[in-house]
């Protein structure tokens, strides 16, 4: 490390103001655009100027001795730290650009049909170096392919999917869908990292995916009985987002036909947990009587109840809007709809719902929709959730939010309602051919009115009390 001047060392003055100015030791100026460098100090005084150079004079010693370093071991044989090796294959691209050539790695150069480009390209050198002077070895890595491309680490390509690759996935997401989508990527990569390693893309073999689906299997049975099982689902999700990244990195960066190591593995197996559906007789003692939504956010009571009679996903209730809750129609009913900012689960839940008993009532008392659950469906279930605990409104400790909907779908098959508008009102895909458009809104309403919940008159009393009445 050069020690700390009190002189003019490494400085430059320019209307008065100071710079900094060093040249780049030859050793190291593959990985900088230039040979020297300069940065403004942003001060005339000659004493804080001083002050910074010698700063600076640490920082670049210390990196420069980092780069010597990995230059070393490289040339013992060992991979050089991915950071630096992308550094200085960008600024060698952009030196072959400017000499007139696109970058090409020395293997690919070493091409028998390519020795009229290869002697273009030596002459290329000797003519920028000119007759007396040896040609700049930066200059012959670049046009000459002396710089290994770099390998890209898992981690790496996650950052270019996301960032490159996916945006179109991501256009007409909501930015909770956007959040959720990014967490459940992240996940997936940490997984993968943590079992195998951030390797580089181009390293990882069948023997590589082999291991970390031997890894998940022991997730779905553990061997210590007090581990939690993960669930095929899971399993199947975390691993598909890895095959899938291979594929769809390979393929962004022109290798297609590159075969994935990942493929044909999968988790086949189904868990065993089903969310019961609300015993009718329980929707109708326990939940539709007065008070027992009582003290909850308006929000929340309201949702609650037009989740019963519609058989939405709970982020299907919140997420309506004011030209969704249409109620002045010859039948009230909702619609759920394909917008810009937030997608739908599956084409096929794009549907009307008629409104009908409890969820009708409710809509009337919300015709804004849930403002402050909007874009919130994880707080939404996690807060109604709660409150149903609490109120002990939960037949069982398996029953959740996403019970309603599964009840709603029960009281359909039980009353014989047709399949396939049991699957048009469930946002179901279905098999058979497709004759209309489910029916008439006064059709499907007469069906549903044949499994509504009778309404206590009471049932909204305290509920429509004005404040403080």
């Amino acid at each position: 490390m050069e020690r700390k001047s009190e002189g003019q060392k490494y400085l430059r003055i320019r209307g008065g103001w100071y710079y900094y100015y060093r040249h780049i030791p030859t050793r190291v100026q593959p990985f900088y655009s230039g040979k020297a460098i300069r940065i403004a100090l942003k001060t005339r005084s000659a004493e804080i100027a001083r002050m910074r150079r010698d700063e600076l004079v640490e920082a670049d010693d210390h990196y420069w001795a980092q780069l010597r370093l990995s230059l070393d071991l490289e040339a013992a044989g060992q991979t050089i730290e991915t950071g630096m090796a992308r550094r200085r294959y960008e600024i060698a691209t952009a030196r072959a650009m400017a000499a007139g050539f696109r970058y090409r790695p020395m293997d690919e150069l070493a091409d028998p049909t390519r020795i009229e480009e290869i002697v273009r390209r030596v002459l290329a050198v000797r003519d920028k170096a000119g007759s007396d002077n040896p040609a700049d070895r930066s200059i012959v890595d670049a046009v000459l392919g002396g710089v290994e491309v770099p390998k890209t680490t898992i981690g790496e390509a996650m950052g270019i999917y996301k960032d490159k690759i996916a945006v179109g996935d991501l256009m007409n997401k909501s930015p909770e869908q956007k959040a959720l989508w990014h967490a459940t990527k992240d996940r997936s990569l940490k997984y993968f990292v943590d079992v195998i390693g951030d390797m580089a893309m181009s390293d990882i073999t069948r023997e590589h995916a082999q291991a970390y689906f031997s890894w998940w299997n022991a997730q779905l049975s553990p061997a210590d009985p007090n581990q939690k099982p993960k669930k095929p689902k899971t399993a199947g999700r975390h691993f598909s987002d890895i095959r899938n990244l291979y594929t769809e990195y390979f393929r962004y960066m022109g290798e297609e036909e590159r075969p994935n190591p990942f493929r044909n593995l999968n988790f086949t197996g189904k868990s065993r947990t089903v969310v019961p559906a609300f015993p009718a007789g329980w929707v109708r003692d326990r939940i539709l009587v007065r008070g027992a939504l009582d003290g909850l956010l308006r929000e929340l009571h309201l949702a609650a109840f037009m989740l019963i009679e519609t058989g939405c996903r709970p982020g299907e209730i919140i997420n309506l809007r004011r030209e969704d809750i249409i109620l002045d129609d010859k039948v009230p009913h909702i619609a759920i709809r394909a917008r810009d900012d937030r997608e739908v689960k599956t084409e096929t839940s794009i549907r009307k719902i008629p409104l009908v008993g409890v969820s009708l009532l409710a809509a009337q008392r919300a015709p804004d929709g849930f403002e402050r659950y909007r874009d919130k469906s994880n707080a939404f279930s996690a807060a109604l959730g709660a409150a149903f605990k609490r109120r002990g409104l939960f037949p069982t400790p398996d029953h959740v939010i996403y019970s309603f909907r599964h009840s709603f779908e029960q009281r359909m098959q039980e009353a014989n309602i047709d399949y396939a508008l049991r699957c048009l009102l469930m946002g179901h895909k279905h098999d058979r051919p497709k004759y209309g458009d489910g029916g008439s809104m006064a059709y499907r309403r007469g069906e549903l009115m044949k499994i509504a919940h009778p309404v206590p008159k009471d049932l909204f009393y305290d509920f429509d009390l004005p404040a403080g009445g």
